[in-house]
């Protein structure tokens, strides 16, 4: 038999262990089986193996589960102290667009009349027009990134050791 034959029924073998496997590459690995000693070998030695580690306990930590249900409810609280300060943004946020859309064509009029009163090019005002919606939404983005920046991540928090 050819080596990607074997290599195929090694990843297989190793596959249905784990994930299973649907019912053409059962079929296949099972007839492969038949006809092949080292590959069967493999798959009792893998068999072992699999039952040999469920047999052995695995000894948790005194104390895991009660620290893990103390770290969830601080996180749960942290987030619980987070979320008037979110709402407070989104409402804020809301209410900014709800204006800007509103007072759109208002701004517009009045960039066009600065824009004819100085002689600046159409560019020069429209591009002023543009700003003034543009930068205080970059502003607030900066903000939000400074606050992200400011306290620690959820990578760190995790690793905290208590």
């Amino acid at each position: 038999m050819s080596n990607e034959m074997h290599a195929r029924a090694e990843k297989l073998i190793a596959r249905e262990r784990v994930e299973g496997l649907a019912g053409e590459e059962r079929e296949w690995l099972a007839n492969h089986l038949r006809e092949c000693p080292d590959c069967t070998r493999l798959a009792q030695q893998t068999d072992a193996a699999l039952h040999s580690l469920r047999q052995n306990p695995i000894p948790f930590p005194a104390g895991l589960a009660a620290r893990t249900q103390f770290r969830v409810r601080l996180r749960a609280q942290e987030l619980q102290e987070r979320e008037p300060q979110r709402r407070l943004v989104w409402i804020i946020c809301g209410m900014s667009w709800a204006l800007g859309v509103a007072t759109a064509p208002y701004v517009w009029r009045a960039f066009e009349w600065v824009g004819q009163r100085t002689g600046a090019p159409k560019f020069v005002w429209e591009l002023g027009f543009g700003l003034w919606w543009t930068i205080p939404a970059l502003v607030a983005a900066a903000v939000l990134l400074m606050e992200k920046a400011g306290r620690p991540g959820e990578s760190d928090w995790l690793s905290q050791e208590k």
